[in-house]
């Protein structure tokens, strides 16, 4: 385990690293941000490296295995609908725990200053993801080509773009962006890839990814949609 934590914590610096490096020179030759803030900003550095190390590891010895797990045994059960559901209900529980989708949620409402509530956004974004993955877990059990879904479901995005207010376009677009994070992810692809690995005439590779793609769709039309019902 400590040769592991090692390995972890030197590819975690090499990620952030540049991005602190850039922020300290910025610091030295422009911005000159008062000592305080500045320590306060190394001290949240030094935090960030340690949670994502821990998090990398419970991603690879936790999260990864038991979603493989869980995707694996579904098909055993012999319930389309069974499968459907966990599929929805991994979307969501994932999405409304994603760390950036709570700071995208937070950021809305103190923008807004309550107009667009927070909660309400993040609950419609964890929607949004928990619908489309359960479209993209039926798409691998029944094989439906991920070519048409994408059309269709992109197609109704862009339509609900043209008709929706102008303040909740770019925000849907960002909530499609923010909720593939560091739980959504991992826990979406690796049920995926489970489920597709033990089905016949299944590729872990073709029909195991792809969900992603689809989860991210859900929450644009998702917000386009709650825009609609504001207005």
């Amino acid at each position: 385990m400590l040769v592991e934590l090692r390995r972890r914590l030197v590819e975690v610096l090499w990620s952030v690293g540049p991005l602190f490096g850039l922020i300290c020179l910025l610091q030295i030759t422009v911005v000159q941000a008062p000592a305080a803030l500045f320590v306060q900003f190394l001290a949240g550095s030094m935090l960030v490296v340690l949670g994502l190390v821990l998090l990398f590891l419970g991603v690879d010895h936790g999260i990864l295995p038991m979603g493989r797990f869980i995707g694996a045994e579904m098909p055993r059960k012999g319930s389309v609908a069974l499968i459907i559901g966990v599929g929805f209900a991994m979307g969501f529980a994932t999405t409304i725990a994603e760390p950036d989708v709570l700071v995208l949620a937070r950021q809305i409402d103190k923008i807004s200053k309550g107009e667009i509530n927070g909660t309400a956004v993040l609950y419609t974004i964890g929607l949004g993801v928990a619908l489309c993955t359960a479209i993209a877990m039926g798409r691998v059990v029944y094989g439906v080509s991920l070519r048409l879904l994408l059309t269709v479901l992109l197609g109704g995005a862009i339509l609900l773009s043209l008709v929706a207010p102008p303040e909740f376009v770019p925000l849907a677009y960002d909530a499609g962006s923010v909720t593939t994070g560091v739980l959504t992810a991992p826990v979406v692809i690796a049920v995926a890839v489970g489920l597709s690995s033990v089905l016949a005439g299944r590729s872990a590779v073709s029909d195991g990814f792809g969900v992603l793609g689809l989860a991210s769709i859900g929450p644009i039309i998702a917000v386009l949609v709650m825009g609609l019902m504001m207005k």
